[in-house]
C-alpha cells in the first residue's frame, strides 16, 4: 500500500466496524492519511449513513479512494454508486481488486465483514490501491456507464 497525499475515506455500519478499524490501522501504519466517517460502535445503524459521506468525499476531491464495509458489502456499493463519478465495487479477492481498478477505474472498494476474512481483505485492499487504471480501450466502456440523459449525450439511433 503506497501512501498518497490524498486521504482514503472509510465508512462502515455496525456489522463492519471491527473490519473497518483493522483496515484503518493497516492504512495508517502504511502511511496513508485516512478520513473515518464511522460507525464507531457495534450499535445498530444504517449503511447509507456512512456510504454517502464516503462517496461525497470522493466527488468533492477530499479523498482519492474509499473503503466501505457492511455485512455483505452490497448495500454500501449500491448506495455509493448513486453518486456521480463513483464506481463502487464489492471485492472478494485480489483478482477482483486488480481487475476492477485496471479495467473499471473503480474508486471505492466495498467489503462484506460477514463474507470475507480480514487477511483476504487486507491483501485485496493493498492490490486495489496499488493497481493503476489501464485506460485505453477501457475509457470507451467507462464513458458508457453514465446514462445518456445524465451525460448530455443523445442516445444512438437503432
Amino acid at each position: 500500500m503506497n501512501p498518497a497525499e490524498t486521504p482514503i475515506a472509510l465508512g462502515a455500519d455496525h456489522a463492519g466496524v471491527a473490519l473497518k478499524d483493522s483496515l484503518r490501522a493497516a492504512l495508517e501504519a502504511a502511511g496513508h492519511p485516512v478520513l473515518d466517517f464511522g460507525a464507531h460502535s457495534g450499535e445498530s445503524c444504517d449503511y447509507a449513513d456512512f456510504a454517502h459521506p464516503v462517496a461525497e468525499a470522493l466527488t468533492t476531491g477530499q479523498a482519492r479512494f474509499g473503503v466501505l464495509v457492511c455485512g455483505s458489502g452490497i448495500g454500501m456499493a449500491i448506495t455509493a454508486n448513486r453518486h456521480p463519478a463513483v464506481r463502487a465495487v464489492v471485492v472478494h479477492n485480489t483478482t477482483e481488486a486488480r481487475l476492477t481498478r485496471a479495467h473499471n477505474d473503480a474508486n471505492i472498494a466495498c467489503f462484506g465483514a460477514r463474507t470475507i476474512g480480514v487477511e483476504v481483505v487486507l491483501d485485496a485492499l493493498s492490490t486495489f490501491l496499488a493497481t493503476p487504471y489501464e485506460g485505453g480501450r477501457h475509457d470507451r466502456r467507462i464513458a458508457k456507464m453514465t446514462p445518456p440523459a445524465l451525460s448530455g449525450a443523445r442516445p444512438q439511433e437503432v
